[in-house]
C-alpha cells in the first residue's frame, strides 16, 4: 500500500505552521499568558521553541533514514521493536486527534462571538459550568465532517486549502501589530501595566513551559506525510525549524498585541471574555474584528486540516505495520487516501463537542502528554540508532530525551502548578487502556510475521501492483 507523492515544500511548511498556530494563539494571551506575566510567558515560549528545535534535530536525522508514513512510530520500531512503537504511536495519535475537536469546539466559540445568542438554541444540558446547545454542536459537527470529506478527497486539495489559511493567518497578525505600534508605540500605558513591577517567576515560567508540547505540536506532523513528499526528506528538517520559529513569533506577537488594548487589572479581574478580541475592537472597530475572526478561523481550520492529515497517516502506518487492525490501512481506490483512518479520527473527534468549552483545557493536558511521549521516544531512538551507525553520541538525542522526561514530570507529578487536571488524567488513562487492548489482541497476530517482513512493511515503501 503506497500513498501518492504530491506534497510540495510550501504545502509542508503551511501544514506545520497551521498545525502549530491554532485557537490557543488567539485565546491564551488573555486566558493564560498575560495572567502569569508577559515576561514569564515570553521567556517560556522562547525556551520552548529552542527545546523544540533541539528535539527536531532528532526528527531530521531519523526522517532522512526512514522517509515513510508513521514518523515516530517507524523510528521507535527500528530502535526498540513493535511493542514500544505501539506505545509511542498510540499516544502520539491521542495528541493528534485531540487537536481536531479542540479547534472545532473553538470554532463554535468564534461563531458565538460573532453572532451572540444566535447559536444558543436547543439547550441540552450543562456540564462543568458550560451549557451545551444544539446550535453550537451543529457548527462543530459540520466542520468536523467537512474536513473529513476534504481529506478523503485528497491531500493535494487539503494542502492547497491549508496554504490559503496560513497566508491569511500570518498576514493579518503582522498587519495588526504593525498598525497598533505605529498608532500608540510600544511603551503605551496598557502594555506598561504588564511590565512595571513584574516578577520573573520560575514556577510560572515552568507552568507555561509544561504546555510547550501543545503549543508547538505540529512541526512533527511532517514525518507523518514523509511518504507523500515530492522533494528530498532532508529539506523537510529545515522547514520544520522554520515553522517552529514562525510559531513562536506569532505567539509572542499576539501576547504583545493583546497587551495594547487592555490593562493588567482587567485581565486579573476577569472582566474581559476575549482579550485579543477586545484589543482588536478597541483599535480597529468592527472591521478589525472581522479581520481577526478571519485570522482565527484560518488558524482553527488549518489546525483541523493539518491534524486530520497527520493522525490519519499515523494510523495508516500502524495498520500497514500490522500493529493496528487492517481497517485503518484501507486506502480509497479513487483518491489514494487512508479513508478509514480519516473516518476514525472523525468519529473520535465527534465526542468532544458534547462536553462544551470545559473540554478545551482537558484536551490541552492529554495532548501535551501524548506529544511528550513521542518526543521522548524519538530522541531515545535517535540516540540508539545514531550510536549504532556512527559509534558516537548524537547530542540532540541527549537534549531531546531530557526535555521529554522533564515535560512528562511537569505534567504527571501531582502537586505542581503544571500537573494534569483529573479530567485530563481520565482521558490519558482511558486511551492507554484501549492501547493495551490492541497490544493484547495483536500480540499473537504480530508474531505470525518475521522481523524481516515487519521491517519491509514499516520501514520501506511497499510497491503495490494495483497502484490503487
Amino acid at each position: 500500500m503506497v500513498l501518492k507523492k504530491e506534497v510540495s515544500k510550501t504545502a509542508i511548511l503551511s501544514l506545520a505552521i497551521g498545525a502549530i498556530i491554532g485557537w490557543g494563539a488567539f485565546v491564551l494571551p488573555g486566558d493564560l499568558f498575560l495572567k502569569v506575566g508577559m515576561f514569564n510567558s515570553i521567556i517560556a515560549i522562547f525556551i520552548g521553541a529552542i527545546i523544540m528545535i533541539g528535539i527536531e534535530k532528532n526528527y531530521g536525522y531519523l526522517l532522512h533514514k526512514f522517509p515513510v508514513a508513521g514518523g515516530e512510530f517507524a523510528f521507535t520500531y527500528d530502535a526498540f521493536g513493535w511493542k514500544h512503537s505501539l506505545i509511542c504511536g498510540w499516544f502520539l495519535t491521542l495528541a493528534y486527534i485531540s487537536v481536531v475537536p479542540l479547534n472545532a469546539t473553538a470554532l463554535a466559540l468564534v461563531a458565538k462571538f460573532i453572532m451572540p445568542g444566535m447559536l444558543e438554541v436547543g439547550y441540552l444540558y450543562t456540564i462543568a459550568g458550560s451549557s451545551i446547545y444544539l446550535g453550537e454542536l451543529s457548527v462543530a459537527i459540520f466542520i468536523l465532517c467537512l474536513f473529513a470529506y476534504l481529506n478523503i478527497k485528497g491531500i493535494k486539495l487539503a494542502s492547497q486549502f491549508q496554504k490559503i489559511m496560513v497566508i491569511l493567518l500570518v498576514g493579518i497578525v503582522l498587519l495588526f501589530l504593525s498598525l497598533v505600534i505605529a498608532r500608540v508605540g510600544i511603551t503605551n500605558v496598557n502594555t506598561m501595566s504588564f511590565i512595571d513591577g513584574q516578577d520573573i517567576s520560575l514556577s510560572k515560567i515552568l507552568k507555561i513551559l509544561s504546555i510547550a508540547p501543545m503549543l508547538f505540536v505540529g512541526f512533527d506532523c511532517i514525518p507523518q506525510v514523509a511518504e507523500e513528499l515530492n522533494f528530498e526528506p532532508k529539506e523537510a528538517s529545515k522547514l520544520a525549524v522554520i515553522s517552529i520559529l514562525i510559531g513562536a513569533i506569532i505567539y509572542i506577537i499576539l501576547i504583545l498585541f493583546t497587551s495594547f488594548g487592555i490593562t493588567k487589572e482587567e485581565i486579573l479581574n476577569g472582566k474581559i471574555s476575549w482579550a485579543t478580541g477586545s484589543t482588536t475592537e478597541y483599535f480597529f472597530g468592527k472591521i478589525g474584528i472581522t479581520l481577526l475572526v478571519i485570522a482565527l478561523i484560518s488558524a482553527i481550520v488549518a489546525g483541523i486540516n493539518g491534524f486530520y492529515m497527520a493522525a490519519s497517516r499515523l494510523l495508516f502506518a500502524m495498520s500497514r505495520g500490522k500493529i493496528l487492525p487492517e481497517y485503518f490501512g484501507v486506502v480509497d481506490k479513487k483518491y489514494h487516501t487512508p479513508k478509514n483512518s480519516i473516518l476514525f479520527v472523525l468519529v473520535v473527534s465527534l465526542i468532544a463537542p458534547w462536553f462544551g468549552r470545559s473540554v478545551l483545557l482537558w484536551i490541552v493536558g492529554s495532548l501535551s502528554v501524548g506529544a511528550s511521549m513521542a518526543y521522548l521516544y524519538t530522541s531515545l531512538s535517535s540516540y540508539k540508532l545514531y550510536k549504532e551507525e556512527y559509534g558516537k553520541v548524537f547530542l540532540p538525542s541527549i537534549f531531546g530525551s531530557i526535555a521529554g522526561i522533564v515535560f512528562l514530570i511537569l505534567l504527571l507529578v501531582p502537586g505542581l502548578d503544571s500537573s494534569l487536571s483529573m479530567a485530563s488524567i481520565i482521558i490519558v488513562v482511558v486511551w492507554g487502556l484501549i492501547g493495551i487492548f490492541f497490544y493484547k489482541f495483536y500480540d499473537l497476530k504480530v508474531m505470525h510475521y518475521t522481523k524481516k517482513e515487519l521491517d519491509e512493511l514499516i520501514l520501506k515503501r511497499v510497491e503495490d501492483k494495483s497502484q490503487f
